[in-house]
């Protein structure tokens, strides 16, 4: 093994370095990564966290929490993965932190850690812990990386729980059914600690996992609702109504989850005012069913598994173009490439695959695509040739859908962030 980086090591020094350290990309558990963080002192945040795991709406729910917090105080969020830069990570009041600042993170790790081999997740994980210490913030929010019980996120006793919705993503590693995986998702509850879940049919586990650890749970359509009712939405917690404009680009379900964490974190319901700013603020994410438009409209989505992609689908459907439309797609090797692309199919009009094998470890090659989908449809070496010949392909009244993977998107986006 080769040699940490100088004091003076560039971020990109240090990220190369990180991958060399641990003998596998993933190695669940919180034995490794707890003792590093107990040695850093960072495992006991003096700040009020909330702990976010899920399938799909995670980042969307962390952007949500994190806007209403700051009216209350400083936020340190966690999220991943990033789009074009690693700094995306790490916020501090929404801003990405600096190289400077990770550097100083990697370097407290580097001089804790001892002879104990982390992977680059767990490196980042107790990055964002440290820099969060350092900032001194009120409020933490982090996002889990996969799972939930086994992920290092979870060396942090949440005073929030929220869980999203459950799906089939990463079955190898979770379970090959949605009560497997909402197991894994349930770990980051706590005793005595209230808990949300906004999946309207989450798996029977979650609440007897609630119990056994004496959790203090609350679910969507029960101790909680959001509903819609002509371009307004509703939400109703106990005795607390409140009532505003319909957000476009927002999850209302999701918003649910975020307003109950938000009042559990802080004894107070965010002003309409707040969400309202909370609202647009996610909805202008990048990436996240993002329109862009250039030659024709684009559609940008992240989403990689089948209940991400059905829900693109719908939004689609319900704002249906007058043309064509045409699908830029690029996935990794262990998502459902049937189950998305038999989602797809109900909108596309021409599928243009596009390879990721020499972009991402678990890329998959565009030929793989097409012959995983039985569709007669072009293929390309990288997901910006594949965009640009669907932008050369379209006509007026089409539009362009580019979707499968973080690494899709980061890739094929004309414009990269400031």
């Amino acid at each position: 093994m080769t040699a940490a980086p100088p004091l003076n090591g560039s971020v990109d020094d240090w990220l190369a370095w990180q991958l060399t350290l641990h003998a596998t990309e993933m190695d669940l558990g919180l034995e490794r990564v707890g003792r590093v963080a107990d040695t850093l002192g960072v495992r006991d945040l003096a700040a009020r966290c909330v702990v976010i795991a899920g399938t799909n709406g995670k980042g969307s729910c962390a952007a949500l929490i994190e806007s209403m917090l700051r009216e209350q105080g400083r936020v340190g969020t966690y999220t991943s993965p990033h789009l074009w830069r690693y700094n995306e990570r790490f916020r501090i009041d929404a801003e990405p932190v600096s190289d400077a600042a990770l550097c100083d993170a990697f370097c407290a790790i580097e001089a804790a850690r001892g002879d104990t081999s982390l992977t680059f997740f767990e490196y980042g994980t107790l990055a964002a812990l440290w820099l969060f210490v350092q900032a001194g913030v009120d409020y933490a929010v982090l996002e889990v990386g996969l799972g939930g019980r086994l992920d290092a996120v979870n060396i942090v006793d949440a005073d929030v729980a929220l869980i999203t919705n459950i799906g089939l993503d990463h079955v190898d590693w979770l379970g090959p059914d949605r009560e497997s995986i909402g197991y894994e998702k349930a770990g980051v509850m706590r005793a005595q600690q209230p808990a949300f879940c906004c999946d309207r049919d989450r798996p029977r586990v979650i609440d007897a996992h609630a119990k056994s650890l004496g959790a203090k749970l609350g679910c969507i359509g029960e101790a909680f609702d959001i509903t819609q009712t002509n371009g307004r939405w509703r939400f109703v917690c106990g005795e607390k109504t409140i009532e505003c404009d319909e957000p476009p680009g927002v999850i209302t379900d999701n918003l649910a989850g975020a307003l109950v964490s938000v009042q559990a974190m802080t004894g107070a319901w965010p002003t309409t005012a707040t969400i309202d700013k909370a609202c647009r603020e996610q909805a202008a994410l990048i990436g996240r069913r993002e329109r862009v438009d250039d030659i024709l409209p684009i559609i940008y989505d992240v989403g990689h598994n089948a209940e991400a992609v059905a829900m693109l689908v719908c939004d689609l459907v319900n704002e249906p173009t007058t043309g064509s439309t045409h699908v830029v797609l690029g996935m990794l090797a262990d998502k459902p490439v049937e189950a998305v692309i038999s989602n797809l199919e109900k909108v596309a009009d021409r599928f243009y695959f596009a390879s990721l094998d020499g972009i991402g470890t678990r890329g998959l090659m565009a030929e793989v695509l097409a012959r995983r989908s039985e569709i007669d449809a072009p293929c390309f070496d990288h997901p910006r040739a594949a965009l640009e010949a669907a932008l050369d392909a379209g006509e007026a009244g089409d539009r362009v859908v580019v979707c499968g993977s973080f690494l899709t998107v980061a890739h094929a986006r004309r414009q990269s962030p400031s």
